[in-house]
């Protein structure tokens, strides 16, 4: 067995299914979390075994996460107590594209698994996070960014579906952003469904909304963007979580043709250009539209049920009758949407292709492969010419992995 075999196997049984993850509504929930976090000390890498990202999880923090001392926070949202949990999170730059050469800056727990995309955001409906960003991007590369001189420098932290002020908010027009070498503390509350609310479950993301002018057009362009996924309590979670941003220049997370797919044939890390995943693995979708194009999401031999999990719920036979089964789904400009489906669901393991299906999107690039690992973690043979391509040397690696710990 691989390394990625031995790492399924090994974490098969350590699914957060119960325990603080499952209880943060509640007050004991939370107290329980803040205990736990106190004595022990995501987003890491990516999400399954990643190389410079991580998934910042309500029951799986990363060392270093909490800080003892932040920076001042902005003004709570109305439901938000006070911070369950807080993280730091640090936008550098990072070596530019290896095609293009342009620009290329990340989010990170740490400046050194900063990553594009940034790390996935994992937080349960009635938890309210708190997010020191760390400004670490050189004037100068913002300097060149810039759009019009007269608009200030910084990066910020916009985020979508959850709940903030608008000293939270990311924008220029209130000050809340982070000037070169500062930090700004964000807070964001997952607003629980109400009788008078719909609440805030679901996929969404973040990103900046500062760099290169006021509506941060340069920052998503750059890389400063991540997934964001806000579940309700008794939720099934998934095994993997992989974030697909799909952009211009018909890209997927800002790569195309052979750099959206560099998984090892032996040992494959996952990542945002290995997307692997082995047979039976309950695995996640956080679907991403960036730029100005219309795109559609489609995935080879999987299908999903079209509702906020990927699933069917209950026994009321009305509406399972009318919940779509998709294979295929339109995704525009700012749009996210979650996917969750087995791997291998009765078509077995594999390399399913993962792509834009507006055609002359796909034939110029905007197209990956979900690698189905077998029983034994095993990848399967490569056919017809399409065994993924190593990264280029000096590339950005499969920096910043985004499946989930497990």
């Amino acid at each position: 067995m691989n390394d990625l075999g031995e790492f399924v196997q090994s974490r098969a049984t350590e699914r957060p299914d119960t325990g603080p993850a499952r209880l943060l509504g509640s007050s004991a929930g939370r107290a329980v979390l803040v205990v736990a976090v106190l004595l022990a000390t995501l987003v890491g890498a990516g999400g399954l075994a990643i190389a410079g990202g991580t998934t910042a999880r309500p029951a799986e923090l990363a060392a270093g996460a909490v800080t003892g001392a932040a920076a001042p926070s902005a003004e709570r949202p109305e439901g938000c107590v006070a911070p369950d949990r807080r993280l730091d999170l640090y936008a550098v730059e990072l070596p530019k594209d290896p095609v293009t050469n342009q620009v290329r800056l990340g989010y990170g727990l740490t400046p050194q698994t900063a990553s594009y995309p940034g790390p996935t955001m994992e937080m349960i409906e009635g938890e309210c996070l708190a997010i020191t960003l760390h400004n670490q991007v050189p004037v100068a590369t913002l300097e060149a960014l810039r759009t019009d001189a007269a608009h200030p420098l910084g990066v910020s932290l916009h985020v979508h579906g959850v709940k903030y002020t608008q000293m939270s908010d990311g924008t220029t027009h209130n000050g809340s952003f982070v000037p070169p070498g500062g930090s700004r503390t964000y807070v964001w509350y997952a607003k629980p469904r109400t009788a008078t609310s719909q609440g805030t479950a679901g996929y969404w993301w973040y990103h900046d909304h500062v760099v290169g002018g006021p509506h941060g057009t340069q920052g998503l362009r750059s890389g400063l963007f991540g997934g964001l996924v806000v579940r309700r309590q008794g939720d099934v979670r998934p095994d993997r979580t992989y974030v697909t941003a799909f952009g211009d220049r018909q890209t997927i997370n800002l790569r195309r043709s052979a750099e959206a797919d560099t998984c090892d044939p032996v040992n494959p890390v996952p990542g945002p250009t290995c997307i692997v995943a082995k047979k039976g693995e309950r695995v996640e979708f956080i679907v991403i539209g960036l730029g100005d194009d219309m795109h559609t999401f489609h995935v080879h031999g999987h299908s999903w049920a079209d509702t906020r999990t990927g699933m069917v719920e209950g026994g009321n036979k009305a509406l399972i009758d009318n919940t779509p089964v998709i294979d295929n789904k339109t995704l525009g400009p700012g749009d996210t949407f979650g996917v969750q489906f087995i791997a291998g669901d009765s078509v077995g393991p594999g390399h399913w292709m993962l792509h834009c299906h507006m055609q002359f999107h796909s034939d110029l690039g905007m197209s990956t492969w979900m690698h189905v690992l077998d029983e034994n973690g095993q990848m399967p043979p490569h056919g017809g010419g399409h065994a993924p391509t190593p990264p280029a040397s000096g590339s950005p690696a499969p920096a910043g992995a985004h499946a989930n710990h497990r």
